[in-house]
């Protein structure tokens, strides 16, 4: 029996920044127009979708046995602390309170375009593994954390509180998907090697250890020269800069071809990064010069 601290292990609390950040960035882009019950309950519906997908994962890749032998953080499934029925439901319990939360929005804005959304986020977490044809065994990982960790939530957060979809908001997202997009990729090296044994083709085990230690050299630096583009409308964007010297120790370590346990540490880094630059970018996006 999974014990509570096992059970907040099992939720991956180090991902939890690729849900905070686009909602902070999404609520800093409605500035001055700042609804805090709209912006908490995106937020609400953002962790709840990251924590859901966390433990649908551990599940689903617990019961083919991809997790068996893993480097990484703990999985409950997989190291059979809990029961996959256990881990099942409690995935599905989070995805239901994300929907009400969601639902609650769509009430407050009149918007039901969002239910669609929220379905597609829905279906989206739980078939990265789930199913009998998981997209994220078929490299396409990266490309759905861009938009639900990217552009869904950091346009959506911004939509729910000033009822106004803008290029502005669509642009911000990059730089935050491309972040959230470093953390899985840098999960997906470690990982390349039990993923292949088991035959899980995610985008490190097609593209290779050398090409993926690129790519996540590419998603930060695209991230800041994002974030620094902005500044021609938004100036203070700029501030991003301070967030380089969590960067640069993360794509040290990387292309000197950090490998196992020292990348849980990289993974780490990631996640800090992502919280100051997100805190950077959302105080850049606020406030107007």
């Amino acid at each position: 029996m999974a014990t509570l601290s096992q059970w907040v292990a099992g939720a991956r609390p180090r991902t939890l920044p690729s849900a905070v950040v686009p909602v902070a960035v999404g609520t800093g882009l409605a500035v001055p127009d700042v609804d805090p019950l709209r912006a908490l309950l995106a937020l609400l519906v953002a962790l709840l979708l990251q924590i859901g997908v966390n433990y649908a994962n551990d599940y689903s890749d617990g019961i083919r046995g991809t997790d068996d032998e893993r480097v990484g953080p703990l999985r409950l499934v997989g190291s059979k602390l809990a029961t996959p029925g256990q881990v099942l439901t409690a995935a599905l319990a989070c995805f239901a309170v994300a929907a009400v939360a969601g639902l609650v929005l769509v009430l407050l804005t009149q918007a039901w375009w969002i239910l669609a959304v929220g379905a597609a986020a829905i279906a989206a977490a739980w078939f990265y593994t789930g199913g009998r044809t998981p997209y994220g065994y078929r490299a396409l990982g990266e490309l759905a954390v861009f938009v639900f960790f990217g552009v869904v939530p950091v346009v959506g957060t911004a939509y729910v509180q000033t009822e106004q979809l803008s290029w502005l908001a669509l642009i911000a997202s990059i730089p935050v998907g491309l972040l959230s997009c470093a953390m899985l990729v840098v999960n997906n090296l470690r990982d390349i090697p039990t993923d292949t044994a088991s035959g899980k083709r995610t985008l490190a085990v097609v593209l290779g250890d050398r090409r993926t230690r690129t790519l996540y050299t590419l998603c930060i630096g695209l991230a800041f020269l994002v974030s620094l583009g902005l500044g021609f409308v938004r100036p203070l964007t700029v501030l991003t800069i301070g967030a380089l010297p969590l960067a640069i120790p993360a794509i040290h370590a990387v292309l000197h071809h950090a490998r196992g346990r020292d990348l849980i540490k990289v993974l780490q880094q990631t996640g800090k990064l992502q919280l100051l630059f997100g805190a950077l970018f959302t105080i850049g996006l606020a406030i107007t010069l």
